[in-house]
């Protein structure tokens, strides 16, 4: 059964809201050296319970929290999504190195990520 394994915070300034979670919660973030603006964000040790996740440029004015869930294909996970009611907000795209990611919205507005983990990735 699929899991939620990442979330993505959207921010107007991502670096003041680094600069806030790591305060709040003394969470780790850092900048990631990937082709777009991302910051990882680690919230605990490895061998505990938890989700790691990203802060990201806003790119949708009513973007708040995404929860991504991990799938064994974007496409088919996409396709069934949008069978089901559902839309694509970003098509799938590489994250080179990591996988293939894309975004959809619910029946109910809400969006969220899709993540096919692939190393190959370009």
């Amino acid at each position: 059964m699929p899991r939620v394994t990442h979330f993505d915070i959207h921010a107007d300034d991502p670096k003041r809201a680094a600069r806030f979670y790591s305060d709040l919660f003394g969470w780790k973030i850092e900048k990631w050296q990937g082709p777009v603006d991302y910051w990882l964000v680690t919230t605990g040790p490895e061998d505990e319970p938890g989700i790691d996740g990203g802060l990201m440029v806003r790119t949708d004015p009513g973007a708040g929290t995404w929860n991504t869930v991990e799938v064994s294909s974007v496409d088919d996970a996409v396709s069934k999504a949008v069978q089901a009611g559902g839309s694509v907000v970003i098509p799938k795209q590489a994250i080179p190195g990591v996988g293939y990611q894309a975004y959809c919205r619910d029946t109910e507005g809400n969006v969220f990520g899709l993540h096919e983990p692939d190393e190959s990735a370009e």
